[in-house]
Order: structure tokens, then C-alpha cells, then sequence
């Protein structure tokens, strides 16, 4: 029979233990509801918009999200993504999420890459537009001041552009250096977007657009040009040709007049140099003082006069062959033009247009 003390002891273990076990069992139970608590769905709420900026981990993604109200518990989604070998397929980007999803509903946006599409802007440069019409354009709308979008354009050096390979936006006497290289296209951007962002994204342009062209560089040498050359070439025809099919015979011309040494005595160029769009041009006009004025200056002008178009640019790389030297405006409103291979029949021409304009007033 035991003795009482030794039934004591045995009791009072009992007593420890059965205490030891229900403060583990109340730990263990505080544990799972804390755990349980923390992967459920953060309180319901309107969306929230939470920027993950590249290169975040997992642990920084946490902290972001609790302390937007998604999730209840940093730790507990840090640990419950280790658990589920998730994290690592997370996007950068800002998201709309909503207090109230699950945290697997969460993990599925950001592997998603469900980002907030950014808000754009869409605008339209035509062929033919000069730098200054295109920085008009821009301000207009709102994107950019054009006084910014000129002198960014007149310092190119001070941007890192994509140009093409040839471009020569240092060529002595331009008026402005990109001149030219800003492809006319139709462009979407981020609303936002700055002055050299969208220089950028225009020269970038350029560069793939004339990166597609087959044989460019062979075709270049046939003719012994350079890009520049071309691309002045392809702005004159794209101002002096209105009619599509009449511009690779206008490129033929002007290679014409190069060959046997006459001045082109193009009248757009001629406004170029003028910076604005006259009707008709003054005599005095024609004598203005600039390496751009055709009329008094052989050969070719120092750079494009405008952006010309890819038809324009093929025009240039292939002119049709003929003997023609000359060529004038029809006043008839069919906007085309009548060719001469000599300056006779040319006199003849202008005095045939001048009827035409006297019976189409």
C-alpha cells in the first residue's frame, strides 16, 4: 500500500502535467486560430490601386499589400507563398485589388501580370509635316510645349536616338537637325509622355521603317548617295508631288537636273527657307538669302525639308527614267503635272497652266 506522501507527489505530477498539456493545447489552439485568421480574406472594401515597382521580392510584396488593407498578415502570405511555391512568377506594374479576395485570387493577378492599363495618348503625323508643323500639332493637343519640342530637336545630341544608320543630323546648314527622321505615322504613347520621349520613339521609327527596306545600303551605292541625301530627295518629292503616281517621274527629275548640273529651283524649298506656305511666291521670295533656296543654290539643300513617306522614300531609291528637266503645275484641279524636256516646251507648259488657271478661277 503506498504511503500518503508518496500518493501526494503522484497527484501533484498529475496536477503539472494535465496543466502542461492544456497551456500547449491553448498555445497550440491561440497558433491555429492566428494562422487561420491570417490566410483568410482581408475585410471587404472597395478596389485599391498598389504599385509593385520592379525587382521587388516576395517578402517587400507582402508588407505592400498588408499595408494596403489586401491581406490580413505579412508573414502569413510570405510563408503560405513558400508553402505553395509561389513568388516567383510575380509582374511589376500597379494593379487594381480588391480588400476581400482570397489570397489565391490575389497570387493569380499578380502572376497574371493583370496590371491598370496606362492611360495613352494617340496622335497622327502626315507625310510631308515639317518639325515646326509637327511641334504645332503636338501643342495643340496638349502633349507637349512646342517651344520644347524645337529645342530638344535643334540639340539632338543631348538625346540618345535610335537613328538610322547614314542619318546626319550635324550636316552644316540645317534648320533643324531631325529634319526629316521623325517618321509620319500614327503613334500611341503613355499620357505623359516627354518632349524627347517622343522624339525618340519618332527617330526609332525611321530607323525601322528604313531597316525593312530591301537592298537600302546596295540600292544607295548604286546611286552613289548617302541616307541624308535620299531622305532630302524623298522630302521633295513628297512636297512637290501630289499625285501618288506621279512621284517616282518627279524624283527622276530632280536627278535629272543633278546630273547635268542645273539648279533644281524647287519652289518648296524655296518656303522652306521662308518657314511658311505662300500660294504663290514673289520674286523676291525667290531670292531669299538661305542654303535651302534652291533657286540660288546648286545641287541639293542641306536636309530634308520635311518627312516624307515611305512611297516617297521609294520614289527616291527608284525614279522612273526619262529625258524630262522640267515640269509645272496643272491649273485644272487634277493636281498633277505637266513634264518638258525642254525649256521651250516647259514655256509652253507654264503658258498651257495659266489657261487652265484662267478657266478654273
Amino acid at each position: 500500500m503506498a504511503s500518503i506522501p508518496k500518493l501526494r507527489r503522484k497527484r501533484r505530477f498529475a496536477r503539472i502535467a494535465a496543466t502542461v498539456i492544456l497551456f500547449i493545447l491553448l498555445i497550440a489552439s491561440a497558433g491555429a486560430l492566428y494562422l487561420w485568421n491570417g490566410l483568410q480574406p482581408a475585410k471587404a472594401g472597395a478596389a485599391v490601386r498598389v504599385d509593385i515597382p520592379s525587382g521587388t521580392g516576395t517578402l517587400k510584396i507582402a508588407e505592400i499589400l498588408e499595408s494596403r488593407g489586401i491581406i490580413r498578415n505579412k508573414e502569413i502570405f510570405a510563408a503560405y507563398l513558400k508553402y505553395k511555391g509561389e513568388g516567383n512568377r510575380f509582374q511589376a506594374g500597379v494593379y487594381d485589388l480588391t480588400p476581400g479576395s482570397t489570397l489565391d485570387q490575389v497570387i493569380a493577378k499578380l502572376n497574371a501580370g493583370d496590371t491598370v492599363k496606362a492611360e495613352m495618348i494617340r496622335f497622327t503625323i502626315p507625310e510631308g509635316y515639317t518639325v515646326e508643323q509637327i511641334a504645332g500639332k503636338l501643342e495643340e493637343a496638349g502633349y507637349v510645349k512646342a517651344s520644347d519640342f524645337l529645342a530638344l530637336d535643334k540639340t539632338p545630341g543631348k538625346l540618345e536616338l535610335n537613328l538610322p544608320k547614314g542619318a546626319d543630323p550635324t550636316a552644316a546648314g540645317l534648320r533643324f537637325p531631325l529634319e526629316g527622321y521623325l517618321f509620319p505615322e500614327t503613334y500611341e504613347m503613355k499620357k505623359g509622355s516627354t518632349a524627347a520621349e517622343i522624339l525618340k520613339r519618332m527617330t526609332k521609327e525611321a530607323a525601322d521603317k528604313l531597316a525593312a527596306i530591301p537592298d537600302l545600303e546596295k540600292k544607295l551605292a548604286e546611286r552613289k548617295l548617302t541616307l541624308h541625301q535620299l531622305l532630302t530627295v524623298a522630302s521633295l518629292v513628297e512636297k512637290e508631288a501630289a499625285v501618288p503616281a506621279e512621284r517616282p517621274l518627279i524624283a527622276g527629275v530632280i536627278y535629272n537636273r543633278m546630273k547635268v548640273n542645273m539648279r533644281l529651283e524647287i519652289d518648296a524649298t524655296v518656303q522652306y527657307a521662308l518657314g511658311q506656305t505662300k500660294d504663290r511666291l514673289l520674286d523676291k521670295d525667290l531670292q531669299v538669302d538661305s542654303p535651302y533656296n534652291t533657286y540660288r543654290h546648286m545641287g541639293l539643300p542641306p536636309g530634308p525639308i520635311a518627312g516624307p513617306g515611305l512611297d516617297s522614300i521609294e520614289a527616291a531609291l527608284n525614279p522612273k527614267a526619262s529625258d524630262y528637266l522640267f515640269y509645272v503645275t496643272k491649273k485644272d484641279g487634277s493636281r498633277e503635272h505637266l513634264f518638258a524636256k525642254t525649256f521651250a516646251e516647259h514655256q509652253k507648259n507654264i503658258a498651257e497652266s495659266k489657261k487652265q488657271a484662267a478657266a478654273n478661277p
